[in-house]
């Protein structure tokens, strides 16, 4: 495909998660706090997006709403295409069940469940029989092919994270949502993950959105974006400061 045909392909394409006018409040106390206030944001298929935001700027409430694991209190979202509000928590799962993984700051596995059957949890709903071949070759493939039958507590916090990233591509995924990835680890073992994220990440050809307050992980994806007083505000990558 000629340049030109692949920029027009590219212009044709909707938006894979959109939000427009999204806003969240909660209640402290008789007070009413706005987190997010009336912010807009569209993701098309394939980018690599980073989401920077002081501590308690409302980033990880921000991604748990984009990705529909809570709802706003005003404000449109689509993703995929989808109302996510108009969906109740059934429909949510059942919409980004095989299409949506997740890498989370404190790993979010469980605890009784060895490497390998944390990796086989997203393969559940989806059909066919080679679920535990795929998810022996996703651990083999972030390095831990040695370590099926281990449980979390005998793995080290990088290569919890590393079972952690298996499991969000083991689907093979059209988005990925990652927060702070990298918050619990030490700074040799975070820089391990973030190479192997973005390598998965690029030959997979999956949409990220990636939230983290670490402006060099940040750099990494095509687009910055600032979560600042409940809005986002577009930064220049090669202007993001440590």
């Amino acid at each position: 495909m000629s340049d030109s045909h692949a920029r027009e392909s590219a212009s044709q394409q909707s938006p894979i998660l959109q939000a427009r006018g999204l806003s969240k409040h909660v209640a402290s106390g008789d007070r009413r706090l706005t987190i997010l206030d009336g912010l807009d944001l569209s993701v098309m298929p394939g980018e690599s997006v980073a989401i920077l935001g002081s501590s308690g700027a409302g980033k990880s409430t921000l991604l748990a709403l984009l990705a529909g694991l809570d709802a706003p209190s005003h404000g449109e979202l689509d993703l995929f295409g989808s109302s996510l509000p108009s969906l109740d928590e059934d429909g949510r799962a059942a919409l980004r069940a095989g299409r949506v993984g997740f890498v989370f700051q404190n790993f979010q596995l469980l605890p009784t469940l060895t490497a390998q059957e944390n990796v086989l949890l997203p393969l559940e709903l989806l059909p066919g029989r080679d679920h535990q071949e795929r998810a022996r070759e996703w651990l083999t493939r972030v390095g831990l092919g040695e370590r099926l039958d281990h449980l979390p507590k005998q793995l080290s916090g990088g290569e919890q994270q590393r079972v952690a990233v298996a499991r969000a591509f083991v689907t093979r995924p059209e988005l990925v949502f990652a927060d702070e990835p990298t918050g619990n680890l030490d700074r040799d073992t975070g820089a391990a993950i973030i190479e192997l994220l973005f390598e998965i990440n690029r030959e997979a050809g999956t949409t990220l959105v990636l939230v983290t307050h670490d402006p060099h992980l940040a750099r990494r994806c095509e687009r910055c974006l600032r979560l600042e007083g409940g809005r986002l505000e577009v930064l220049d990558r090669d202007e993001v400061q440590a």
